[in-house]
C-alpha cells in the first residue's frame, strides 16, 4: 500500500515537473520565434473608410503595443435614400486626407450590407488545404456570382472532422472596382475591403469578447443584422420597415431574432442584443426590451477603452469597426479582395538568429582573450594612471583656485547688486532734485546718506526724495532755517539707503563697534 502510494506522488511530481517544462519550452519557443515587424509590437497606422446609406465615413488610427488609439473620425453627409457617387466620395476623401496628412496610409474600404450576398455552406472536411480554390469553383452555386465577376472571402464556422461549414460572403467586383479606381485615380490605394456588419461586429466582440451577440444595424427605414458566435459572423440578415412606428419596427426586429435563435439554438444562441441606431432611437430600443427576452443595449451605451469622439451622434460606427479590425490582431473580420486566399507566414527565425550569433561572439571573445590578456590591460592602466598622477594634481589645484575666484567673483556680483553703487546715488540727486536747490555737501556712509545745501523750499525735498528707488526714512536732521542773503531755505537731510536687507544692515553696525 506504502509502495502504491509513493508511487503515486512521483507520477504526480513528474505530471507536474513535464507541465511547467513544457509551458517554459512554449514560452521559449515564441520568444525565439518572434518576429522582429510582429503585429502586436510593431506600429501601425490605418485609415477605414465606411459607406453607408445616406453618407460616408473616415477613421484614422495607429496600434502599438496591442493599444489602439482613435486619431479621429469624420463623416460626410449625402442624399439620405443614396449612396456616395465614386468621384464624389474619392475626391473627398482625399482632399480630407490631404489635409490630415495621411494620404499615404493603407486604406481599409467597408461597405454595406446590401452590396454584398452572405451564404453559408457545407463541405467535405477534405478540402481544408484547398478551401480556396474549391470556392473559387463553387461560388456561382452557392451565391449568384461568378468567381470571375466577385471579390469575395470566407471564414470557417464549424469543423467536426467529416464536415466544414463555412460563411462566404460575396460583392460584385464592378460595383466595388467603382470605387476603388476613382480612389486610385486621386492617389489612395485600397488593401482591404470588408462588410460594415463585419466591422460593426469586431467593434461589439472587442467591447464583449466571450458573450454571443445579435447586431441590429438600423438605418432609416431599413435594418441590417448578424450573429456573433466568439467574433465570427456567422449569419447576416436584412430588411425594410413597412411602417415607420417603433411597435411595428421592434416587431419586424424581433420576428429576425427569434428566428435566429431558433436556428442557431444548438449552439446556445444570442446572450444579447446589440442596437446601432443612426438616430435618437430610445423610443425603439424600449419597445424591443418589453418584447424580448434577451439583455437588449445601445451601442456606444458602454465604453471600451477606445477613445471615441465627444459628439458620438456624429461617429460611424462601422468605419471605427472597420479601423479596429485592421488594427487589432484578434479581429476576425472579412477582406473580400483576398479571394479567399490566405498568406502562409513562416515562423519567423530572424530573433533566433541574432541570439545565436551574439552567444557564438561571446564564446569567441571568452576563448581568444584570456584572463592573462585581461590581467595585462590592467597593468598598462595602472602605469598610465601613476604617469599621469602629477598632472592630475595640477588640475586639482587650478580646479582649487577656480573655485576660489568664482567665490570671490560672487561675492563682489552679490555685492553689487545687493548695495547701490555711490556714482548711481549722485546721478539719482542730480536727476530727481529741483532746478533751483543746490548741494554744499552729500556723505554716503554704509546704510545711509546725508546731504546738505540750499533750496528754494526744503520742505518740498522730502517727498521728492521718498519716491525715488534708492532712498527711503527721509528726514531733517537738523532745523531747516532762510538765508536771506542767499535767499533760499538752507537744509540738512538724512535718509536711509534702500534695498539693504536687514543682516546686511546689522553686519555694517557690527563691524564699526
Amino acid at each position: 500500500m506504502n509502495g502504491s502510494l509513493a508511487l503515486q506522488k512521483i507520477t504526480f511530481t513528474a505530471t507536474r515537473v513535464s507541465t511547467r517544462i513544457s509551458e517554459l519550452c512554449s514560452i521559449i519557443s515564441k520568444i525565439l520565434s518572434l518576429s522582429l515587424a510582429d503585429e502586436r509590437i510593431y506600429p501601425k497606422k490605418r485609415i477605414c473608410v465606411a459607406i453607408e446609406k445616406g453618407s460616408f465615413s473616415i477613421a484614422l488610427g495607429a496600434q502599438l503595443l496591442s493599444r489602439i488609439r482613435i486619431r479621429g473620425c469624420t463623416k460626410f453627409h449625402v442624399d439620405k435614400e443614396a449612396y456616395p457617387t465614386p468621384d464624389n466620395f474619392a475626391s473627398t476623401l482625399a482632399f480630407s486626407l490631404s489635409k490630415e496628412g495621411a494620404s499615404k496610409k493603407q486604406i481599409t474600404l467597408s461597405v454595406p450590407k446590401a452590396w454584398t450576398v452572405i451564404r453559408s455552406a457545407e463541405f467535405p472536411s477534405t478540402i481544408k488545404e484547398n478551401i480556396a480554390e474549391v470556392i473559387s469553383y463553387e461560388l456561382d452555386r452557392v451565391t449568384p456570382l461568378r468567381s470571375e465577376d466577385a471579390y469575395y472571402d470566407f471564414r470557417i464556422l464549424h469543423d467536426d472532422g467529416q464536415k466544414l461549414t463555412l460563411l462566404i460572403a460575396a460583392a460584385r467586383s464592378d460595383l466595388i472596382t467603382q470605387y476603388t479606381d476613382a480612389l486610385r485615380d486621386n492617389g489612395l490605394d485600397v488593401s482591404k475591403v470588408t462588410l460594415n456588419l463585419s466591422s460593426v461586429g469586431t467593434l461589439c466582440h472587442k467591447l464583449n469578447p466571450k458573450e454571443t451577440i445579435l447586431l441590429v444595424d438600423i438605418i432609416n427605414n431599413s435594418y441590417e443584422g448578424a450573429l456573433l458566435l466568439e467574433g465570427n459572423l456567422t449569419t447576416a440578415f436584412s430588411g425594410t420597415f413597412a411602417a415607420d412606428d417603433d411597435k411595428l419596427k421592434a416587431e419586424s426586429i424581433m420576428s429576425e431574432i427569434e428566428h435566429i435563435r431558433a436556428t442557431f439554438q444548438q449552439h446556445g444562441g444570442p446572450s444579447q442584443v446589440i442596437l446601432s441606431l443612426k438616430e435618437n432611437g430610445d423610443v425603439l430600443k424600449k419597445a424591443v426590451q418589453e418584447m424580448a427576452s434577451l439583455p437588449v443595449t445601445m451601442l456606444g451605451e458602454t465604453d471600451i477603452e477606445l477613445k471615441l469622439p465627444s459628439d458620438r451622434k456624429e461617429v460611424s460606427y462601422a468605419a471605427l469597426g472597420g479601423l479596429v479590425e485592421s488594427l487589432w490582431p484578434k479581429a476576425k473580420g472579412l477582406n473580400l479582395l483576398s479571394k479567399g486566399h490566405r498568406e502562409k507566414t513562416r515562423t519567423p527565425l530572424a530573433l533566433t538568429m541574432i541570439f545565436l550569433l551574439a552567444l557564438l561572439g561571446m564564446l569567441v571573445i571568452y576563448s581568444v582573450a584570456p584572463l592573462q590578456i585581461e590581467e595585462k590591460k590592467l597593468n598598462e592602466i595602472s602605469r598610465q594612471i601613476n604617469q599621469r598622477k602629477n598632472e592630475i594634481k595640477k588640475i586639482e589645484a587650478l580646479n582649487k583656485e577656480i573655485d576660489a575666484v568664482n567665490a570671490e567673483i560672487t561675492t563682489i556680483n552679490d555685492f553689487r547688486e545687493n548695495k547701490p553703487l555711490a556714482i548711481n546715488m549722485l546721478r539719482e540727486l542730480s536727476t530727481i532734485l529741483p532746478k533751483n536747490t543746490w548741494l554744499t555737501r552729500v556723505r554716503i556712509g554704509e546704510s545711509t546718506v546725508e546731504i546738505e545745501g540750499f533750496g528754494s523750499s526744503a520742505t518740498q525735498l522730502v517727498p521728492v526724495l521718498e519716491a525715488s528707488k534708492y532712498f527711503e526714512k527721509v528726514e531733517f536732521s537738523s532745523p531747516t532755517f532762510r538765508d536771506v542773503r542767499m535767499n533760499a531755505d538752507r537744509f540738512n537731510i538724512k535718509m536711509a539707503i534702500e534695498g539693504l536687507k536687514k543682516e546686511e544692515v546689522e553686519k555694517v553696525k557690527h563691524d564699526k563697534k
